[in-house]
């Protein structure tokens, strides 16, 4: 029988992301971007009373930030040795919402902040690229972690079987994202890994 399989993401699950991109928005570009708002683009307020960004715009920073700024990024607590605890269960690999041609930068990344994983990149709902991974692996049984309902939604549509995890390890942020437990498409809502790593390894060992 093959080993288990997590399938976790990387942005707010391993590393901070958006505490980093509006240090960033506010030094370099003078963009205010409140974390505590949602949808993500009326979040962000030019200084000065300039027009509002227009959605490519926001896109285009994101963009910019991946190319430039990923060192920036900084580990959420627990999150390295908790990976490691369940590399000793099962295997685990990174699914993350970035072009292609960013994978072996995500690689790097991780490994500087001692996550060793495979990663996988997609763009758009995860459920059709979960699908394959989860094909691939052919685990005994698979979780899947995200901080975003949408993917929670989309996994459970392409994988119904498969245990999901909404977990958002940034503070400022996760009161305000939809709950993807209260949806219906998720099993768990658990934002620190001291708490997530018990339910984790339970849900591997087949005791959920």
């Amino acid at each position: 029988m093959n080993r288990p399989l997590v399938v976790t993401d990387c942005d707010e699950v391993l590393l901070h992301m958006v505490r980093h991109f509006r240090d960033w928005l506010g030094a370099e570009h003078g963009i205010d971007f409140a974390l505590e708002g949602d949808p993500f683009v009326q979040s962000m307020r030019r200084r000065g009373g300039e027009p509002p960004l227009e959605e490519a715009e926001v896109w285009d920073l994101l963009t910019r930030f991946f190319d430039t700024e990923m060192a920036r990024q900084t580990e959420i607590e627990g999150a390295a040795a908790a990976m490691a605890e369940l590399q000793r269960e099962a295997d685990v690999v990174v699914l993350t919402n970035l072009r292609d041609h960013y994978g072996e930068s995500r690689l790097r990344q991780l490994r500087e902040h001692g996550i060793e994983a495979r990663v996988f990149t997609n763009q758009g709902p995860k459920g059709e690229a979960l699908r394959r991974i989860v094909a691939e692996f052919a685990p005994a049984r698979a979780v899947f972690i995200d901080d975003l309902a949408v993917h929670h939604a989309s996994a459970a549509e392409v994988l119904p079987d498969i245990s999901r995890l909404h977990f958002c390890g940034e503070p400022a942020i996760a009161p305000h994202v939809p709950c993807a437990l209260v949806a219906g498409h998720a099993h768990a809502r658990i934002d620190t890994w001291r708490e997530a790593l018990p339910w984790l390894l339970d849900t591997l060992h087949g005791d959920r």
